[in-house]
């Protein structure tokens, strides 16, 4: 790894404060933020984030399955996996990183900076993954656990408040097979990054009509955003406006 600049190593320093850490090693804090376009443009900063993300990935599925079955013993495979599923998915993963100021380290190319607005999830939870990664490396099992808990448990309450989470796939197929419309079909559009770290594009069909679009680090992640984006354009939006007519 290369030597940091002091600049960077003061914004890393400063965004650990905020967050309650530190690190022995600062350059893996540094390269869970460096992303793969940045490192197209400037090769001399070594590694990109994919890697980490690919090991944080791994780790966020473990720690938060661990989580789920020491809190819920009760709980049938079937009910810890949708809830996995939804603590772990890429609009969750976002929204943590962004609350936890991560756009303010993150290293993006001078091109994918435009992009970024219609990336934005998936780039931050890849860093939010890659992140957890870095935190392993430099310190361990037990400081991802202390990091990732608080996060847990209130991303639980939030969901608990809401609707019991469902695979969005499942209660999309669902929605469409009650309805006559068959079952949804995916297909991926686009795929790009190395064997051990690849971005996927994913449509999802309905009816032979595209209904959705979503991206991920791997083809089931980006099938369940393109489900989500699904629902939420043809679904979510009737049943929104009927409650509007309704309370009007």
């Amino acid at each position: 790894m290369n030597e940091l600049t002091p600049q960077r190593r003061q914004e890393l320093e400063a965004f650990a404060r905020r967050l309650g850490l530190t690190f022995r090693d600062w350059n893996w804090l540094n390269q869970a933020f460096i992303h793969s376009s940045y490192r197209n443009e400037h090769p001399e900063v070594g590694q990109d984030n994919q890697r980490l993300e690919f090991l944080g990935d791994a780790l966020l599925d473990f720690i938060v399955a661990d989580w789920l079955c020491q809190q819920h013993p009760d709980w049938d495979e079937g009910t810890l996996t949708a809830w996995r599923a939804a603590l772990v998915r890429g609009e969750q993963l976002a929204h943590w990183a962004a609350a936890l100021g991560f756009e303010d380290v993150l290293l993006l190319g001078r091109g994918n900076q435009q992009a970024f607005a219609r990336a934005r999830t998936s780039i931050l939870a890849d860093a939010f993954e890659a992140f957890i990664g870095a935190l392993y490396r430099d310190q361990g099992l037990d400081a991802v656990q202390a990091f990732l808990l608080p996060l847990l448990e209130r991303g639980f309450v939030a969901l608990q408040q809401g609707e019991a989470p469902t695979n969005p796939k499942t209660r999309l197929q669902e929605w469409t097979q009650a309805r006559g419309l068959g079952t949804p079909q995916y297909r991926v559009v686009h795929k790009e990054g190395p064997a051990h770290a690849p971005h996927f594009v994913v449509e999802v069909l309905v009816n032979g009509e595209v209904w959705g679009r979503g991206e991920g680090s791997s083809k089931r992640r980006a099938e369940r955003a393109a489900a989500h984006d699904a629902w939420q354009r043809h679904i979510a939006k009737r049943y929104r406006g009927r409650r509007q007519e309704e309370g009007s």
